[in-house]
């Protein structure tokens, strides 16, 4: 007989610590919040893409490749690769660009639960003034357990996995 837990997270909790209770119970409590959320808007996950300047080539070329299953999703970026996408024939919401307070409003929609997933193809060797906007990003998606992508390969993942939960 599962417990009143066991039945609204749909996990099978015997025989773990409670700290892991606790995280399962977060977990569960944080999806159903999403899908909440997105019944009562849209039924489309929203996907957030961000290319720094050195990794735009790279995100469009990752764009045209999936253009197919990025149709799927209500799309948002900041400003200049939003533009990119744009250009490459999706629907787009553009936001700021990163150093003007794009990467904050990003991380403020994760944070409300309007934005199911980023792809963030960010330079890792490059110096950017709006650094602390970009960690603040990386902290909420953290934080808000939303899906993450840095490189092309995690960003395959990232949209197959968002895919399989409409």
């Amino acid at each position: 007989m599962l417990t009143t837990q066991e039945q609204t997270t749909g996990v099978c909790l015997k025989g773990l610590p409670s700290s892991n209770l606790a995280i399962t119970t977060k977990c569960s409590m944080a999806k159903k919040k999403v899908t909440q959320q997105r019944s009562t808007k849209s039924q489309r996950p929203t996907l957030a893409l961000i290319a720094h300047d050195g990794k735009k080539a790279q995100m469009v070329a990752f764009v045209k490749d999936n253009y197919k299953w990025l149709e799927e999703f209500d799309l948002i970026a900041t400003s200049t690769t939003g533009q990119l996408v744009a250009e490459a024939g999706l629907p787009v919401k553009r936001v700021l660009s990163g150093p003007m307070g794009g990467d904050a409003q990003i991380a403020s929609s994760v944070a409300v639960g309007a934005c199911q997933g980023v792809v963030f193809l960010r330079d890792p060797l490059g110096m950017h003034p709006h650094d602390p906007d970009i960690s603040s990003l990386l902290r909420i998606c953290d934080v808000h357990n939303v899906p993450l992508a840095t490189n092309l390969a995690s960003a395959m993942l990232l949209i197959r996995g968002l895919r399989r939960t409409k």
